[in-house]
């Protein structure tokens, strides 16, 4: 191998043109083979790159450059070379420097641009295509990135070249040669979708955290992109049809974006971002020009969807006519021509790579259809979602399908209401009545778990649909939802409930099914149905025309009232075992038993009798699974059935007294469970001996479903409880995303200014140099969770009195931080620092996972650079040897011996990488037992006054005894819940996050406060003792946590804790109960003594205490011990699970409080 890269660097250092390109093409297809070629690339800089060379010479050394790393000198090298080339007569070697400009490093990019900006302006007019072709290129790419922006952000000058640039850019949209208008086409699109997504920012490497200068910046250079196609859309329009058809698709995006932007008011936003700067942009007043422009642009576009050959080409037009169809005054034929085409790609099996897509650019503007489209594409759609693999997909589908449905459904009835003619298959049955579909939701076991997921969808989707939609302005793909949504929540507030009504009637048979003990999609259901009987009064029977009741709802209440009936009679099909249970719940809890027949009391198909029969069986099961699937809970929800049915119906209290006898009795029951049907007994005996004095508020319904997962305090770690939660989490977070979508950056941006969240604050910086030391360094970081970067900003001062020449930054890594390219250190070099005047410079790298991590900075200061090098030759090139040209030209100052300067190192704290994680109190404490990595450790902390005084002040917001913590407020935490045990001054602090890779981090901080001792004269200090237990998914996370207690405590609490290893944890203890010990001596020494019993009373005593022995020993010996609800908890766990009662309790106070001022 060192043969081969010899020779390849000595036909580098030939002068022959077809020996160096084949010396080029060897290194090439040794880097594609994965081989190290650093050496060869250095020698490729020096012989080709930074001397004369053939233009494919250039074009494969460049090639050459871009597959490996340099080192900062010879990147150097490289802007001297691209300088040279610039002005090279041959302009297909201008072309080749010209496209090595998107590979330069961001640190290095803004000097050269600023230096070549003057040849730059000048390779657009030259005559030559290639190099017209090549600067479109390569400033497109570079232009629209965020390095540039923020370098932009410093430089007026820089700011002033790029804005002319872009211009230029435009206006080579109309180039004559078809590749630079193709060219300039896809650099204006990468603009926009630059300023919508971020994309490319994150596939060139440069993320770099917003700031508001920035996006201003980026803002202006959108709205006179737009203003310019706008006003110039005719001639572009014109021009790509006269581009090959292979180049058409690249022109789609620019023109529909800009017209997008001008018809939709998307303009007037853009410009209120770039801070007011003074736009010489056409005002369009009258709505009909803008949507004529629309017209024009559809016409211009809709042919290729018919005649075009191409899946791309037909997908890209199709998507791009989808985002104009929803423009004020949009037709729903240019979204049905889409759509169709698009399906048609389905049919004809093409494009199958993009599957997803195509399903998700349907789905996603059902809403822009005609309701005719919307009915016949229903059936299709869902046999298409089926069969996507992807869950998110193919949850997303389903919620705007399930939403489409209801909003049909809605849009048929108010059409009907308002006297027109009934659509035909507009309700939910028909809609849901394909083949396939009702296989799946009448099987009782089924492989698939998208029956589930389209149930709970759909009941989602209808709870949604009860709620007020949140106000729209952003003129977004969601703007113009079908006008059913507005009808179903403006009309009446029961206008939903029909809907839902047909949604429950449809899904009935979801009661029998066989999940595998999953229950999610069941609880969803029977929650929806509770919801629906309790709005229309099921116990009250029927309602009548004489007590106000209209005809659609006497109707209503009739399907209802057959539905419970029939569910009644799925009672004995239920083939999960805890849904037996609930359905009982769901059902005794509204059924109206003062309609039944009392003739048929004897009969066994009498509902009343069903419930009774099947609240036997839950009682009495002895079936294996009932252990292992919660049977306390089930047998506690049917107790509470009997209690409320037997509380409000006579003929239902006497057979429920003969069951809740009978399990009293048995061996079943424990402890809790007699005194319970005890009680329940007695009741059902008073209401039956005073009728009148009933208190009918006692067992009133109230709509509340208390088996759904957010009200379960108790829930056993199963794998079917795992399945169920994510499916749960999947569900909500495709209903929440398309029903209540987060708002966009810009719309923060607009609605909060500054304050908004994607304007952050720089931190404050750390000082990584001494007092002493001759450079000055301060640094701060910015992280972007999002992608996985944190951004290193140095501020470097040269303390000296001399001018330093050359100063090098270099950048190493520890922990989980990696550099983009690769490389193992960074190194930023400065030039000509004068003294006292800062440089900026800055690294950008990423993180792989949670660990600790740091940058660890060294300076290396030349003060003899460029001090006797021979640099000052000056002879005549043009009669030499072109060797020795090249020679001399590669000759460089002498650096001398560098001075090396090691910083402090830069540690980022581990919370920096963690995000707050939004979790309720109950779902915390369900998700807390089941996380399998935990650690626990103690830290103090001292806060002044006692702990009285300090719990008195907490009223008033003033209590100093949390002083220790209050730097955790400013941390990537979610505060799940607190509580504060005033007395003692003792709390609970419950915190949630995750790390920026998905793990879970749950903490908790348990504080007693203690009264220090041997106090001077003044105020009274406390010791507030913490014992922090974190517990996390993962053990990776603990890991870290407990290999250095301290530096996690300084991340949560800046310093504000102090670490207590478990030794002196345990002394501490000890001493103080040898003190508490010594207290308790002293007191009983001091109580009087008790009187001298008599020897009778005494041997009395003795033979009570024997009797007892003999007794509890003949209970061991004898029958084993039923059932009993005794504790075996140890002290702490018992105290533990009192504080999150406790806490629960102080929540639901919190929540009632809010919920009373609310209203």
């Amino acid at each position: 191998m060192d043969i081969l890269f010899a020779q390849i660097q000595a036909d580098l250092r030939s002068n022959d043109a077809l020996r160096q390109s084949g010396a080029l093409l060897s290194a090439l297809q040794q880097s594609a083979a994965g081989r190290d070629i650093s050496v060869i690339a250095k020698s490729a800089v020096e012989e080709i790159v930074a001397a004369p060379a053939s233009a494919v010479c250039k074009k494969l050394a460049f090639d050459l450059i871009r597959s490996t790393r340099l080192t900062a000198d010879l990147w150097d090298s490289v802007s001297i070379g691209i300088r040279n080339d610039l002005h090279f007569p041959d302009p297909e070697v201008v072309a080749a420097a010209v496209s090595i400009l998107a590979a330069i490093p961001s640190y290095s990019l803004s000097k050269l641009i600023s230096d070549v900006n003057a040849e730059i302006s000048v390779c657009f007019d030259s005559p030559s295509d290639s190099l017209r072709f090549s600067i479109t290129e390569t400033l497109g790419c570079v232009l629209a990135r965020d390095d540039l922006v923020t370098l932009c952000e410093n430089n007026v000058n820089l700011l002033d070249k790029v804005s002319a640039w872009w211009a230029r850019i435009g206006l080579n949209m109309l180039d004559r040669s078809d590749t630079v208008s193709k060219v300039a086409f896809e650099s204006v699109g990468r603009l926009f979708q630059e300023f919508d997504s971020k994309r490319m920012s994150r596939l060139a490497g440069d993320k770099l955290v917003d700031s508001e200068n920035s996006l201003a910046i980026r803002s202006n250079w959108v709205s006179s992109m737009v203003d310019f196609v706008w006003n110039k859309r005719s001639a572009l329009m014109a021009r790509s049809l006269i581009l090959p058809v292979e180049s058409f698709r690249a022109t789609v995006f620019p023109l529909v974006y800009a017209v997008k932007a001008v018809a939709s008011g998307g303009l007037e936003v853009i410009r209120k971002i770039s801070k007011g700067t003074k736009v010489n942009g056409t005002v369009v007043d009258s709505n009909a020009e803008k949507l004529v422009g629309v017209s024009d642009l559809v016409t211009h576009l809709a042919p290729f969807l018919a005649s075009s050959l191409e899946p791309a080409l037909i997908f890209e037009v199709g998507i791009n006519m989808l985002y104009l169809a929803d423009v004020p005054g949009g037709k729903p034929e240019w979204a049905s021509q889409s759509i169709i085409a698009i399906l048609t790609l389905w049919d004809r099996q093409e494009f199958a790579s993009a599957r997803e897509s195509i399903v998700r650019a349907v789905v996603t503007n059902l809403h822009l259809l005609d309701l005719h489209m919307q009915v016949s594409l229903f059936k299709r759609l869902l046999l298409m979602v089926r069969n996507l693999r992807a869950e998110s997909d193919r949850m997303h589908a389903l919620a705007c399908i399930c939403r489409t449905a209801l909003c049909v459904d809605l849009f048929a009835k108010e059409s009907v209401r308002r006297g027109q003619k009934p659509l035909a298959g507009t309700d939910i049955a028909s809609l849901f009545e394909d083949a396939r579909v009702k296989d799946d939701l009448h099987n009782v076991t089924s492989k698939s778990l998208f029956r589930e997921e389209l149930v709970a969808t759909l009941v989602e989707s209808c709870f949604q649909l009860s709620l007020p939609l949140p106000e729209q302005k952003n003129s977004g793909m969601e703007s113009r939802v079908i006008g059913a949504l507005a009808y179903g929540t403006g009309y009446g507030a029961l206008n939903w409930t029909e809907t839902a009504l047909e949604v429950v009637e449809v899904c009935r048979p979801c009661v029998k099914w066989d999940c595998d003990r999953r229950t999610y999609a069941i609880d969803c259901y029977l929650k929806l149905l509770v919801r629906l009987c309790h709005i229309y009064d099921t116990r009250g029977g029927v309602k009548r025309v004489k007590d106000g009741a209209s005809q659609d709802q006497i109707l209503n209440e009739t399907r209802l009232q057959n539905l419970q009936r029939d569910l009644v009679k799925d009672l004995r099909e239920v083939n999960t075992p805890r849904i037996c249970a609930r359905l009982l719940w769901a059902i005794s809890e509204h059924i109206d038993l003062e309609g039944l027949d009392p003739l048929l009391a004897d009969d066994p198909e009498d509902p009343l009798n069903i419930i009774v029969s099947n609240i036997h069986k839950v009682l009495f099961n002895v079936d294996s699974s009932a252990n292992t699937t919660n049977r306390p809970q089930d047998v506690q929800a049917v107790l509470l059935c009997a209690q409320r049915l037997g509380s409000r119906h006579a003929r239902a209290g006497q057979l429920l007294t003969k069951e809740l006898e009978e399990f009293r009795t048995n061996g079943l029951a424990d402890s809790v469970n007699k005194h319970q049907c005890r009680m329940i007994l007695q009741r059902i005996k008073y209401v039956s001996s005073h009728p009148e004095s009933r208190w009918a508020g006692v067992s009133e319904a109230r709509g509340d479903y208390p088996f759904s997962h957010h009200k379960l305090t108790v829930q056993f770690y199963e794998v079917s409880a795992a399945q169920d939660r994510k499916l749960e989490g999947l569900v909500h977070k495709a209903i929440l995303e398309l029903w209540r979508p987060d708002p966009s950056e810009l719309t923060l941006l607009l609605t909060k200014g500054i304050d908004s969240t994607s304007l952050k604050v720089p931190p404050t910086a750390h000082t990584l140099t001494g007092s002493s030391d001759p450079c000055y360094i301060e640094a701060y970081h910015l992280a972007d969770a999002g992608d996985g970067r944190i951004s290193l900003h140095l501020k470097v001062l040269n303390l000296t009195e001399l001018e330093l020449n050359r100063v090098d930054i270099r950048v190493g890594l520890s922990g989980s931080l990696y550099f983009m390219d690769g490389s193992p250190q960074a190194v930023r070099q400065l030039r000509n620092l004068v003294s006292q005047d800062p440089v900026l410079c800055s690294v950008t790298v990423g993180v792989s996972h949670f660990e600790r991590c740091g940058f660890w900075v060294q300076v290396l200061y030349y003060p003899f650079y460029g001090s006797g090098g021979v640099g000052d030759y000056e002879g005549d090139y043009a009669e030499e040897d072109p060797q020795i040209i090249r020679q001399k030209r590669s000759l460089r100052p002498e650096l001398g011996e560098p001075v090396i300067l090691r910083c402090q190192p830069y540690k980022i704290p581990l919370t920096e990488l963690l995000l707050p994680h939004k979790i309720s109190p109950v779902e915390f404490f369900r998700l807390w037992p089941s996380l399998p990595a935990i650690v626990e450790y103690t830290g103090t902390y001292i806060y002044e006054g006692s702990g009285f005084k300090a719990t008195a002040a907490q009223q008033y917001g003033s209590s100093p005894f949390l002083s220790g913590l209050k730097s955790l407020y400013s941390k990537p935490f979610h505060r799940v819940c607190s509580h504060i045990i005033r007395t003692v001054a003792g709390f609970q602090l419950c915190y949630a996050a995750k790390t920026w890779h998905g793990g879970f981090l749950g903490m908790m901080i348990f504080g007693a406060s203690e009264v220090s001792r041997n106090v001077d004269l003044g105020d009274e200090t406390t010791t507030m003792m913490c014992k922090f237990v974190v517990r996390a998914s993962d053990a990776s996370i603990t890991k870290q946590i407990e290999s250095d207690p301290q530096g996690w405590l300084d991340d949560l609490t800046d310093g504000g804790v102090e670490y207590m290893p478990e030794d002196e944890v345990k002394v501490a203890a000890a001493e103080r109960l040898r003190i508490s010990m010594e207290r308790i001596a002293l007191l009983k020494a001091a109580q009087p003594k008790k009187t001298p019993k008599s020897d009778d009373e005494e041997e009395d005593e003795e033979k009570k205490e024997e009797d007892a022995e003999q007794n509890k020993d003949g209970e061991e010996n004898g029958k084993p011990k039923g059932p009993s609800t005794l504790s075996k908890l140890t002290a702490e766990e018992a105290e533990h699970r009192a504080l999150q009662a406790a806490v629960l309790q102080e929540w639901h106070m919190l929540c009632k409080d809010r919920s009373i001022k609310i209203s």
